[in-house]
């Protein structure tokens, strides 16, 4: 087998393309054959050393993939050989195989592209999680989604409308504006050239939105904030622009507003039940054509440092996905 090996968390410029032994899955485990596997923004933190989880050295990034079971080690009854899985396991997805515990693998059923299916988990997971069992949201209310055009975003806007909400997405580019209408936005807001505070009061006349979806942080939460409208929930899904904003909390006090963390990995860990019934959810909105991921690109797994330049870039509209 080969894989991109970190060795040194210093970036993406250390990491190594190497041929490695190909490992046999232990008791409860099994050998993934990686098909395809997603770039999502804490693959790039965490060969920086900067992501919350710190893997052992060396280890292979990659979260988020989708392949065929090769092996199955002792215990593992639910899965078997040829049988093609999806996984979100924090490591381990940009090579050409990887060992999983059979427990965080999604059988796939037939018809579901393991292009997709890499991209699938942790968008959707994580706003069905964030919209739906957070924020409570109803139909008729209104969504601000930032960072819209990401690959959290666009699952957002997906889920935010099976839900009958009115949905309003901000980006950075008309291009990015234009992606959202696409995948189903009422309403978009360019921010880097309209005041997001005023755009937002404007469609929404003056109300402000019911839920606000914020995986970016930076200079937009506090605008987004303040626009916010009565009882509204304001849902804190990441920071992918980089800083960790500081919010007056007067302002959910003026507002009646709440501040709400999103943290889906958890939610799986603490409440397997509930996280598997929401998977299996998704699953059937798949299946019905109501939901699908946003593919920006595919990309040989050997071209990876090309495709971390690419996210880099602020350019990415859904997901880079690579393959083998």
């Amino acid at each position: 087998m080969h894989a991109w090996l970190c060795e040194n968390p210093v970036g993406v410029d250390a990491l190594q393309w190497k041929g490695l032994p190909t490992p046999q899955p232990k008791a409860g485990e099994v050998l993934v054959e990686i098909k395809a596997a997603s770039l999502n923004f804490p693959d790039l933190l965490i060969v920086q050393n900067k992501y919350q989880m710190k893997p052992a050295l060396p280890f292979v990034p990659g979260s988020e993939y989708a392949g065929v079971i090769a092996a199955v080690g002792d215990g593992v009854t639910q899965l078997k050989v040829g049988q093609s899985v999806a996984c979100l396991s924090g490591t381990g997805g940009f090579g050409t195989h990887t060992i999983a515990p059979a427990a965080l693998c999604m059988p796939l059923p037939p018809g579901f592209p393991h292009v997709d299916a890499a991209a699938f988990i942790m968008i959707y997971a994580t706003s069905h999680h964030a919209l739906v069992d957070r924020a409570q949201l109803k139909a008729g209310e209104t969504v601000l989604v930032l960072g819209a055009a990401g690959g959290v975003g666009t699952s957002a806007i997906q889920i935010a409308k099976i839900m009958g909400a009115r949905v309003i997405a901000a980006a950075s580019t008309d291009e990015k504006c234009e992606l959202c209408s696409t995948t189903g936005a009422d309403a978009t807001i360019n921010y880097t050239r309209e005041n997001l505070r005023e755009a937002v009061k404007a469609a929404t006349g003056g109300k402000g939105p019911d839920v606000i979806y914020d995986p970016v942080g930076g200079d937009f939460a506090e605008p987004a904030f303040r626009s916010i409208a009565w009882r509204g929930r304001y849902l804190v899904v990441g920071f992918a622009s980089g800083p960790i904003p500081a919010l007056p909390l007067n302002l959910a006090l003026l507002k009646g507003a709440s501040l709400v963390g999103v943290f889906w990995g958890d939610f799986a860990k603490r409440e397997p039940k509930a996280n598997a019934a929401m998977m299996m959810e998704l699953a059937r909105w798949y299946a019905e054509g109501r939901i699908k991921p946003v593919i920006d690109r595919t990309m040989p797994m050997a071209e990876l440092k090309a495709a971390y330049a690419h996210m880099g870039s602020r350019a990415v509209k859904g997901k880079l996905v690579m393959v083998n």
